[in-house]
């Protein structure tokens, strides 16, 4: 089973999202702050993170930074949710290492579908098939 790590300090935000990886098969382990995620990046190597942006001590670009910078997890896949949508704020989740941005509110139902396609892994139908 594949390893996720979601990074997000708001438990109904967590709950919604881990909901989405749990039904395509993820294994999902959580942190609520950016410290624990860069160390449970780290620790736990994930096969992908999703990353909140406004996180109560560092934020999620910070928490990026320091990731992209170690050396055990530089290439991990993370991909930046925020209720941020100003203009520029993709663009800064971009620079700071991120490898994707969407937008919350999230929806169940299609966040797999979107985060399979930036990530360039076939989306597994509801019987496990594809992935």
């Amino acid at each position: 089973m594949k390893k996720v790590l979601v990074v997000e300090d708001n438990n109904d935000n967590l709950r919604l999202i881990s909901y989405a990886l749990r039904r395509y098969g993820y294994e999902v382990i959580s942190a609520e702050n950016g410290i624990k995620g860069v160390e449970l990046a780290i620790s736990e190597r994930p096969s992908f993170i999703i990353m909140d942006i406004n996180l109560p001590d560092i934020d999620g670009l910070e928490a990026t930074r320091r990731i992209r910078k170690s050396g055990a997890n530089g290439s991990i896949p993370i991909i930046a949710i925020t209720s941020n949508a100003m203009t520029g704020d993709m663009d800064q989740a971009l620079v700071a290492g991120c490898t994707g941005y969407f937008e919350k509110p999230i929806d169940p139902l299609t966040i797999m579908d979107k985060i399979h396609a930036l990530l360039g892994i076939p989306t597994p139908d509801a019987n496990g098939n594809g992935g």
